[in-house]
């Protein structure tokens, strides 16, 4: 496969960043506001409510899918495990574009909020009820415990066989931590 050089651009982090020109080989590169890369929106501001933005498009549009569906169903089933699939959009590479305004977190919460009322039987209850009864956090705490997990695999180091932290009370298996409480 042949390197394209027309696609390569460059993009300038920082607000105060001088913006010098490149090349690539012959050709001068061009400058870009913004890229997508893995699924994550990343600017030249390092301005992340962009990519919040379109994690809430995402997880609207698959719970807004999810709702046709269930409402279709003649028997419906519990919606518990779709409804992970939508999460999994607020929480991808959260660790690299976390939320950095409360407006932001808000909207993501509000989109879990949605999916838990989606569930038969919890409509009911509170949104701090549905939370217990699924088992989940809300998503700030997530968030921090996701951190907290990756700051202690990137101080422990990767481990090969099963082994128990007698500080957390987490079991370490490969370089993934489960905790146990």
């Amino acid at each position: 496969m042949k390197f394209n050089k027309a696609k390569c651009k460059v993009l300038h982090m920082g607000q105060h960043t001088v913006k010098y020109n490149y090349r690539l080989g012959g050709e001068w590169m061009e400058s870009s506001p913004g890229k997508k890369d893995k699924g994550v929106l990343i600017d030249e501001g390092n301005n992340m409510s962009w990519q919040c933005a379109f994690a809430l498009q995402k997880a609207n549009s698959i719970l807004g899918y999810i709702k046709k569906q269930h409402d279709q169903q003649v028997q419906g089933g519990d919606s518990a495990p779709l409804l992970c699939s939508g999460e999994t959009h607020l929480e991808y590479c959260v660790q690299l574009w976390g939320p950095q305004y409360k407006k932001d977190m808000e909207v993501l919460e509000r989109v879990q909020r949605r999916a838990t009322k989606m569930i038969r039987g919890l409509e009911h209850l509170s949104y701090e009820d549905r939370l217990r009864e699924l088992g989940l956090f809300i998503l700030e705490k997530r968030r921090l415990q996701r951190d907290l997990t990756a700051a202690f695999q990137y101080l422990k180091g990767p481990t090969r066989n099963l082994e128990r932290d007698s500080l957390s009370g987490s079991v370490v298996t490969g370089q993934w931590v489960m905790g146990l409480n």
